[in-house]
């Protein structure tokens, strides 16, 4: 498919990046505060030391991370989450704030402990990633729900389940779309949730644990579930999608890939921003693919996100 073919059906986009078009999107989930280290090679396996070239502390978390892109890219946006009130809580508040998302409902609890990951790029872009979830309440009655009524969409990932099962239902009940950032999680999670969702986007590994395969044939298997569109992103073999009984390619955009840090979150805060405007889910996939193809041409997995002026001009330059 023809990125190009795609350009005339964002004018809701373009109307955002004006300003004729006001929009809110509401992240739920994960905040991490990632500590990242570039290195020449990943570690091979077994006890072994490698040498950094470079080191460096920035916030990240999927919902985390889908927030700031909707922001950078130009509309309003509030994260919903939780941290402990410590040392890595305040550095993720001030980066939210830093980057202009709403932190109203980014709790930090005094007896919590904020999750914290530590994260190894090498030369390619590729990643390993380990991460302390942090410690913190599962109640979700202290979310303001009626602030999802001046809501276009919501977007929220399995990492806080009693919240993003809050918030999904709160939406369904208003009839604003609901989009799941299917990363790895136990299946009891994907099966309380799904049933809530509008848009459900995995990773592969995600739908392979949960599928028990990423093959395009997994996407058909979920439809029980309800969901309007079953998704799983590729990487730079695009991303593939099922709806209405049919299946569905968008390629990837070729870029010179950086860092792939992020890129499924942004990929995720652009679609759930595409949807609120009310692109259909062609244009969306399109979009949000140039905008994660447009970040991996930056280390960090928030930098290069673009604005939505620049990435619809990046999708006209493109075949």
């Amino acid at each position: 498919m023809s990125a190009s073919a795609n350009i005339g059906d964002m004018s809701a986009l373009a109307a955002v990046a004006s300003g004729a078009r006001p929009v809110q999107v509401v992240c739920l989930g994960l905040s991490a505060l990632d500590q990242v280290w570039r290195v020449d090679r990943l570690f091979a396996g077994g006890s072994e030391k490698i040498k950094a070239a470079g080191y460096g502390t920035l916030g990240g978390g999927m919902a985390a991370n889908a927030s700031v892109a909707v922001a950078k890219l130009g509309a309003s946006v509030a994260f919903w989450g939780r941290a402990g009130n410590d040392a890595a809580g305040a550095e993720m508040r001030s980066a939210f704030v830093a980057e202009g998302v709403d932190v109203d409902n980014f709790r930090l609890f005094p007896d919590g402990r904020s999750s914290v990951s530590g994260i190894i790029v090498d030369r390619s872009g590729e990643r390993q990633i380990v991460n302390f979830r942090g410690l913190f309440p599962e109640a979700a009655d202290w979310l303001p729900l009626e602030a999802v009524a001046r809501a276009s969409s919501v977007l929220a990932d399995p990492r806080w389940v009693e919240g993003a099962a809050t918030l999904f239902r709160e939406a369904r009940a208003r009839g604003i779309p609901a989009v799941l950032d299917g990363d790895v999680a136990d299946a009891d999670v994907f099966e309380r949730l799904l049933p809530l969702t509008d848009h459900a986007i995995f990773s592969e590994p995600a739908l392979t644990s949960f599928a028990g395969s990423a093959r395009d044939e997994s996407l058909a298997s979920l439809a029980r579930f309800g969901c309007h569109v079953i998704a799983v992103t590729r990487g730079d073999a695009g991303v593939s999608w099922y709806e209405n009984g049919q299946l569905h390619q968008q390629a990837a955009f070729a870029v010179d890939v950086v860092d792939t840090t992020g890129a499924g979150d942004v990929f995720h805060g652009a679609y759930a921003l595409a949807i609120g405007v009310g692109l259909d889910v062609r244009a969306a996939m399109a979009f949000s693919a140039a905008t994660a193809a447009m970040k991996c041409r930056h280390a960090g997995g928030r930098n290069g996100i673009p604005t939505i002026n620049e990435c619809l001009a990046f999708m006209r330059t493109k075949p």
